[in-house]
């Protein structure tokens, strides 16, 4: 793409960008919350478009400013001074040109909300459920890094450790889903089980489900189509909860979509977080169509969320994780299931924004 094409596309946004931003200072708009919400959504998102486009027209025009003063100045300060600005200038022209050609690909439209996360255990029984508890705790100290909020929605305990099937949400950044997502899939772990007494390595697994957590007006959700059940907590929490009715089951009837919540001991807040939740299933049953569009052009992403798909294993004989989609392993498997699992995610960005890149210009 040539330099004046990249510059007039990014510059031909400025119209809609100042468009939105009139939009939103008008009182009537502000009355129209779901056209309010939009329009903060597509502010958001050209904001950094034009930002890096206005930096690029800065750069060329400083490297064309440069270039006429070699080319008519005399005096030698002025033109060493010159020379020393294009020495700086030109060898951040072809970053500025990819960061803007990432930039006017569209994202996911959902990178940018909290996430739902799923944790169940698979194949392996006892210890799959143990090892979806470690993810879990791999999750949990992640989020702390990265500031996040996580609140527990459900869980079902395994009989040795861990947990059958945890469901939380994640919130408080900015992005979270982006992030998040390259976690759905099935990963792998490969180690001696705490329930082997005869020492021998075995393989089990536990699937990851991540959804993009649906707005207030993402999805028309009446309560005349869900119907409410209300029981005793099965979970942690004390007599108090284990004695009143505070857990929530709801069912969306034409869809048959279930949730539950009974991690407060609020039967009014378990009802909220349930619907949250049930809100955020339904969001996920389109959201899917998207990321199946994008599948078979993203081999290296597993973005469908299939259980199926392997995704990651855990070998802790050799101290080593790796990541099947990308090649990518670490020999540093204790320091990875604390949580520092951004490296990895890093590289999935990285892989996902050569494809993004390629897509475009096919």
């Amino acid at each position: 793409m040539a330099e004046n094409t990249l510059l007039e596309k990014v510059l031909s946004l400025r119209g809609k960008f100042q468009s939105i931003q009139d939009q939103l200072s008008d009182p009537s708009v502000m009355s129209d919350m779901k056209k309010y919400v939009q329009l903060n959504k597509d502010y958001k998102e050209l904001e950094p478009i034009i930002n890096a486009g206005l930096d690029y027209k800065r750069v060329l025009e400083d490297i064309q400013s440069a270039k006429d003063i070699l080319a008519n100045e005399k005096d030698d300060e002025l033109r060493e001074m010159a020379r020393e600005e294009l020495s700086e200038l030109e060898p951040k022209i072809p970053e500025i040109e990819q960061n803007i050609k990432l930039l006017l690909i569209p994202a996911d439209p959902d990178d940018s909300k909290n996430a739902i996360v799923e944790i169940r255990g698979g194949a392996g029984g006892d210890e799959a459920a143990i090892f979806a508890g470690d993810l879990f705790r791999m999750y949990q100290h992640f989020a702390e890094s990265r500031g996040w909020r996580l609140e527990v929605t459900d869980q079902a305990p395994g009989t040795s450790g861990g947990f059958k099937q945890i469901v939380f949400k994640l919130s408080g950044g900015d992005g979270v889903y982006g992030v998040m997502k390259y976690e759905s899939g099935v990963h792998r772990v490969q180690r001696v089980p705490q329930t082997e007494t005869q020492g021998r390595i075995q393989t089990s697994a536990a699937s990851v489900a991540v959804f993009p957590e649906a707005g207030e007006f993402d999805v028309d959700l009446s309560w005349d189509d869900i119907r409410l059940d209300l029981f005793c907590s099965s979970g942690p929490g004390g007599q108090g909860v284990n004695t009143t009715y505070s857990a929530v089951r709801l069912t969306h009837i034409p869809s048959g979509l279930v949730v539950q919540c009974q991690e407060e001991r609020s039967q009014l807040k378990n009802k909220d977080r349930a619907f949250e939740e049930l809100r955020t299933r339904l969001y996920n049953l389109e959201h899917q169509k998207y990321l199946d569009g994008i599948a078979a052009k993203r081999k290296t992403m597993v973005s469908t969320g299939d259980r199926s798909a392997k995704i990651r294993t855990y070998n802790y004989p050799q101290g080593r994780v790796t990541d099947h989609r990308i090649n990518w392993s670490m020999y540093n498997l204790p320091v990875f299931m604390d949580g520092d699992i951004q490296e990895c995610i890093d590289q999935l960005q990285i892989a996902e924004n050569a494809e993004r890149l390629k897509e475009a210009g096919e």
